[in-house]
C-alpha cells in the first residue's frame, strides 16, 4: 500500500507492528511477523532513513514509531520537495541544451566541424539515424514528442529498433501522452516493450532527441521549423546536458502499461493542470495543443470541461477559480 512512499511490504509490516507494539528486540519482531532478523533489521534501519522511527525517550536504545499523520506528511512533503527540484533542474537543462544547439544552427549543411555536424532534408537525417542504430552497443535514449507519429516515421524506425533490440541495447523512449490516443503509435510502443524496450509518457515534453550510446545526440535545430534540419553533435557538454534532459524527463514520465491518470484528491490530472497553466501563460488553444501533441478540439473539449467542473462562465473566471483551488 505504501509502496510509492518508499515502503516495500516488508519495511511496511515492521512499520504496522511498530505502531501496534513497540516492545521486544529484532527477534521477537521477527518471530511476531514470520520475517528473518536480516529483513526487519533492514526494515528498521529503512523506517529510521525515513524518520519514520525515532528514538525513544522512554526506553534507552529503543525505537518509537512516528504517528502515520506526522510522518507520512512529512515523506509526502520531501517528494514534493524533490519533484519541484527535478522539474527546476529540467528548466535549467533544457535552457542550456536550447543555448547549445543554437550555437551550431549557422554550420553547413552536412558537413562535420568541431564534432558538430548539421542535417538537412530527411534523406540526409535518416541516412545518419541508420549508420548511429548499426553502431549502437549499449543503450539508446529518445524523446518522442507530437503525440501521434507519422507512419513515415515509425516505418522508418522499425528495422532499426528491431536489430538494435535484438542486440539486446537497452531502449528507452519517451512519447507524448496523447500518443495513446493513437493506435498507430500505441502499437508501436507495445511492440517496443515486447522486445524488451521501455516506454513512458508524458503530459508536455522538451524537444525531439535521440541519444546514441551516450556519445552521440541527434537533435532538431529549431522544433519549430524543421526545415532547418537536425543537429548531429558528439560534442561532450552538450551529450551531457541532452542526457540530463532526458534522465530528468523520463523520471517524471509514466509507464506504458500503467492506467491512465485518475483524478487525484484535488480533482484535477496532470495533464489537466499542464493546460491550464499553459493557457493561464498566454498561450493560445492552438499553441497549447500543439505543445501537449493534442488537437485544438481536444484542448477546446477539455477546457470547456474544466469550466464547467468550475463552474465558471468565462476563461478568466476559471482561471481565478483553479488558483483558489490550487490547481495552478
Amino acid at each position: 500500500m505504501l509502496e510509492a512512499l518508499g515502503l516495500d511490504s516488508h519495511v511496511e509490516r515492521v512499520y504496522r507492528e511498530m505502531l501496534a507494539d513497540p516492545t521486544g528486540g529484532v527477534a521477537e519482531l521477527g518471530a511476531r511477523l514470520g520475517l528473518t532478523e536480516g529483513q526487519v533489521r533492514d526494515g528498521l534501519d529503512r523506517l529510521v532513513d525515513l524518520d519514520l522511527l525515532t528514538p525513544s525517550r522512554e526506553n534507552a536504545g529503543g525505537l518509537r514509531a512516528v504517528s502515520p499523520e506526522a510522518g507520512l506528511e512529512q515523506i509526502l512533503r520531501r517528494q514534493e520537495e524533490d519533484l519541484i527540484r527535478r522539474q527546476q533542474e529540467l528548466a535549467l537543462s533544457k535552457a542550456a541544451a536550447a543555448r547549445a544547439v543554437a550555437e551550431f544552427a549557422t554550420l553547413r549543411p552536412n558537413t562535420e566541424t568541431d564534432g558538430a555536424e548539421r542535417l538537412v532534408g530527411l534523406d540526409a537525417i535518416q541516412s545518419r539515424l541508420e549508420v548511429l542504430a548499426k553502431g549502437l552497443s549499449r543503450e539508446c535514449l529518445a524523446i518522442m514528442p507530437g503525440g501521434a507519429q507519422s507512419q513515415a516515421s515509425l516505418d522508418a524506425s522499425r528495422p532499426l529498433d528491431e536489430d538494435a533490440l535484438a542486440r539486446k541495447v537497452a531502449m528507452r523512449v519517451v512519447y507524448q501522452d496523447s500518443a495513446r490516443n493513437d493506435p498507430a503509435t500505441l502499437a508501436y510502443a507495445q511492440w517496443t516493450t515486447e522486445r524488451g524496450g521501455q516506454v513512458r509518457t508524458s503530459p508536455v515534453l522538451p524537444p525531439r532527441l535521440v541519444i546514441f550510446d551516450r556519445a552521440t545526440a541527434v537533435v532538431p535545430i529549431d522544433p519549430e521549423n524543421s526545415r532547418l534540419g537536425a543537429l548531429c553533435t558528439t560534442a561532450p557538454g552538450i551529450v551531457a546536458s541532452l542526457v540530463t534532459l532526458f534522465e530528468q524527463t523520463w523520471g517524471t514520465a509514466v509507464p506504458l502499461g500503467a492506467a491512465r491518470e485518475q483524478a487525484g484528491e484535488d480533482g484535477i490530472t496532470t495533464a489537466e493542470r499542464e493546460l491550464l497553466k499553459l493557457l493561464a501563460s498566454g498561450m493560445t488553444d492552438e499553441a497549447a495543443g500543439k505543445r501537449l501533441g493534442v488537437s485544438l478540439r481536444t484542448v477546446r473539449r477539455q477546457m470547456s470541461g474544466l469550466m464547467e467542473r468550475l463552474d465558471a462562465t468565462s476563461r478568466f473566471e476559471a482561471g481565478l477559480r483553479a488558483a483558489q483551488r490550487g490547481w495552478l
